[in-house]
């Protein structure tokens, strides 16, 4: 089966378990996600899920809200029935779940990407402000997190061994093969007819932006996740998690980030005209 396949595969899984409670909030089971996960022992599973718990807490996030014991009937045989306790889990619990899980298993990198994109998602439908914002509002929300991002990612691309600025960049070209098809920095460039002085991350809109932001914060917690050590295998990293955004926003149905268009004002010509503005309204008495 090819991996396209396999990937999509995995995806329809994971929503084939998910359910839908009274207010129309999506959950899982955490004994369905265990089989989905591979892992054939409950306790061994039960271990990763309170790693997820302490992850949870870690983050100043309320757990009840993500992880909610319940308890649910099990055939045993002959038509009868017995009580065993389950937890229903949230999106952003079966997100830290997969984070915390075995990653030699496949389905398991599988799920870290379908979660972390669909978490992601749900996080922008809900901040009704962000929503409110126009488009050029939004670019700029984007693009100062995406910025303060690759600072994080810079630190932990240096403690992966990537020092010198040739590294960097070289560093960065993976992350833009695995997300953009193949092409780095000057083939975006020249891909999008953008001129060399101009910078790559300013002249997104922000679809493409907020790819590029959830390509860099995966990449980062992936480095230290793991603890990945040596340029080569952070090179690799960097590709491998922006393949899985590309091969995700495939899935979903959207525009592959190279053949997304590019706006008619940059992101300082966006600032410019907001600082203008600001400077002629009337002052108030």
């Amino acid at each position: 089966m090819a991996k396209n396949e396999i990937q999509k595969k995995s995806n329809s899984a994971f929503e084939a378990i998910q359910q839908t409670d009274n207010s129309g909030d999506k959950y899982w089971l955490a004994r369905d996600l265990q089989t989905l996960l591979e892992y054939s022992s409950w306790d061994k599973f039960i271990r990763v899920i309170n790693k997820a718990i302490i992850a949870c807490k870690e983050s100043g996030q309320e757990v009840s809200g993500h992880f909610s014991q319940v308890v649910k009937m099990v055939q045993i045989g002959s038509g009868a029935e017995r009580e065993i306790n389950d937890i229903a889990l949230s999106r952003y619990a079966c997100y830290l779940i997969v984070q915390n899980a075995d990653p030699s298993k496949p389905v398991i990198a599988q799920g870290q990407t379908y979660f972390a994109i669909q978490t992601r998602r749900q996080e922008l439908s809900d901040d009704k402000d962000f929503q409110q914002l126009q488009e050029d509002e939004k670019r700029l929300f984007l693009r100062e997190e995406l910025k303060e991002h690759n600072k994080h990612l810079v630190e932990a691309a240096q403690q992966a061994g990537v020092e010198s600025n040739k590294d960097f960049a070289i560093f960065q070209n993976h992350g833009y093969r695995g997300l953009y098809g193949g092409l780095d920095a000057k083939g975006i460039h020249k891909h999008k007819n953008l001129k060399k002085s101009h910078k790559i991350l300013d002249h997104m809109g922000s679809t493409e932006l907020a790819a590029n932001l959830f390509r860099a914060t995966q990449t980062e917690e992936k480095l230290r996740r793991e603890n990945i050590q040596g340029k080569a295998k952070a090179n690799s990293t960097h590709f491998e998690v922006g393949s899985k955004v590309r091969q995700t926003i495939k899935d979903l149905g959207g525009t592959m980030p190279e053949d997304l268009p590019v706006p008619d004002d940059s992101i300082k010509q966006i600032e410019s005209k907001k600082q203008k503005l600001n400077h002629n309204k009337p002052m108030r008495d």
